[in-house]
């Protein structure tokens, strides 16, 4: 690993991690648009002029199977469908990516750490959308929805993608921008990471308390001690 000298003040050291474990929707991908709008077009198809926007934020980072039991348990896999169907539908359209993650994710794997996508979607959804920001020849192991029994915050989804990777938890940190990849990772044993880009908002994730809050993507290079292109 680089041992560059990091120029900036920070508060913790994170030297000694040599695997990252990213959340995907919202982290490394901005495919809020995209989720907000199948929300929407969901909840319209159900409960017409019922939900807004500022509504279905509460809804991104569990499994649309949670979310929609809540609602009507006897629906879900209606429901479900109806979500998945506009979603990949305006998928490539409403995906963008987020200012410096190509950079980052290109730099730490020229650095040779251990990397891993540790996902709440399901596989075939979440490597259309790695495929189309250029992340997918970075990633040799996704844990996704479809791989696990118990998803983010319990600790399964994270000890799979550490075992793939041969990494320790003391070692590992996990970047996400909920509740459940802090807690996730707490419940792992890694070393965790907010991204202030959160949809559900800096002080709500911070109220977690993740070991550090990345203002941006490239920060993590800083902590790292890790050179920039």
């Amino acid at each position: 690993m680089s041992t560059e000298k990091n120029t900036t003040s920070q508060h913790v050291d994170l030297k000694a991690i040599d695997t990252i474990l990213f959340d995907l929707d919202g982290t490394l991908i901005n495919t809020i648009d995209l989720i907000i709008a199948s929300f929407l077009h969901t909840m319209d198809t159900y409960y017409p002029n019922k939900y807004k926007r500022e509504d279905v934020i509460s809804f991104i980072g569990p499994p649309l199977s949670e979310t929609f039991h809540r609602l009507d348990p006897e629906k879900v896999e209606e429901m479900t469908n109806t979500y998945r169907t506009f979603n990949h539908a305006k998928h490539d359209e409403l995906i963008s990516e987020y200012e410096g993650v190509v950079e980052t994710i290109e730099a730490l794997h020229k650095e040779k750490y251990k990397m891993a996508i540790v996902t709440t979607k399901r596989r075939d959804t979440a490597v259309k959308g790695m495929e189309l920001m250029g992340l997918d020849k970075y990633f040799d192991v996704v844990i996704a929805l479809d791989d696990v029994i118990n998803y983010k915050p319990d600790p399964e989804p994270l000890n799979k993608a550490m075992e793939a990777l041969g990494a320790d938890p003391t070692t590992t940190l996990m970047v996400g921008d909920s509740k459940h990849d802090i807690l996730g990772g707490k419940n792992a044993g890694t070393k965790t990471a907010g991204v202030a880009w959160s949809i559900q908002g800096r002080e709500q994730l911070n109220s977690f308390e993740p070991d550090i809050m990345l203002e941006t993507m490239t920060e993590l290079l800083d902590y790292l001690h890790v050179k920039k292109n």
